[in-house]
């Protein structure tokens, strides 16, 4: 029996996410430059050939059926890791490799991106390409060569190199200290203070790590990045307790001033992540320049 009858080709597959994705057969044809009846007959082949039916049509409305709806979910992580397939494909032929790398958001705006030129000068044939990712995943599956992982040494079937550990500051710009008439870290009690959402006892561990005070609740603005934290900082909103790392820019220009001496020294470390079984020339090259970088940093603190 000839099976790839059964195999529907790529565009009718892509008209089917387009719609799942808008659930409506006009927003799809509008991104895809098709008509709406072409998507709707992509649809109604797609259904022909899985025996499933993917949409209830309600009115004039789609729906996605709860078939749909899984089918959906799996189709487009499978048509993204196609689209990287093809990407790097196409820097191949351009005579260049591509390194797919996950990372934190934070950490590439201001640490990773500003430091690659670097890379990119002692490499010129490697093409780093970045998303950002929070979470631990399987790479594998989702075709990265790396990852920038925060937390534990802690991932399934991969390798962990370890960058560097975490040390948190206090900082705030200097018409903040004056507006509060910020002079010690017992000061910072009654001020605005900034924090991250998921960190929410590290300023109370900061404040008894300084002044051995327990403080249990405390007031303030919340945000889920420190690149939001740091800018609000910077825009006097309130006092931020940031890794150093992140701000060393800023406090050599005296854009943020540090409040105290003290760092709180957290158990979490920075690490660069490969699969367990990958042997990559590549991702060597790149893990060795992120460590030696990373040392770079430690050395000037």
């Amino acid at each position: 029996m000839n099976q790839r009858r059964y195999q529907p080709s790529l565009i009718i597959l892509r008209s089917f996410e387009c719609a799942a994705r808008y659930e409506s057969f006009t927003a799809a044809a509008r991104e895809l430059n098709l008509t709406q009846s072409a998507i709707s007959r992509h649809i109604r082949d797609l259904e022909e050939t899985l025996g499933l039916t993917l949409f209830r049509r309600v009115g004039r409305r789609v729906l996605l059926t709860q078939a749909g709806s899984q089918f959906a979910a799996r189709l487009t992580s499978d048509l993204d890791r196609i689209e990287q397939t093809v990407m790097r494909t196409v820097a191949s032929g351009n005579e260049k490799t591509s390194l797919r790398i996950a990372t934190l958001p934070t950490f590439a705006t201001r640490w990773l991106i500003p430091r690659l030129p670097d890379f990119e000068a002692a490499h010129p044939s490697i093409e780093i390409m970045l998303s950002t990712r929070l979470e631990p995943f399987d790479l594998i599956r989702e075709q990265f060569d790396l990852a920038i992982h925060f937390g534990q040494k802690t991932w399934p079937d991969a390798r962990l190199t370890w960058l560097s550990g975490e040390e948190m500051i206090a900082v705030a710009s200097q018409a903040f200290l004056e507006r509060h008439k910020i002079g010690k870290p017992a000061d910072l009690l009654d001020a605005p203070l900034l924090h991250l959402e998921t960190r929410p006892d590290a300023w109370p561990d900061w404040f008894m790590g300084t002044i051995r005070a327990e403080v249990k609740a405390l007031s303030g603005k919340r945000f889920d990045q420190f690149s939001m934290i740091i800018e609000g900082a910077l825009s006097s909103l309130g006092a931020a307790l940031v890794p150093k790392f992140l701000v060393r820019g800023e406090l050599n220009n005296r854009s943020l001033i540090q409040v105290s001496d003290f760092s709180l020294k957290t158990a979490n470390s920075y690490y660069v992540v490969r699969p367990a079984s990958d042997r990559h020339e590549n991702a060597d090259l790149f893990v060795n320049w992120v460590q030696e970088k990373a040392s770079q940093d430690s050395m000037e603190k």
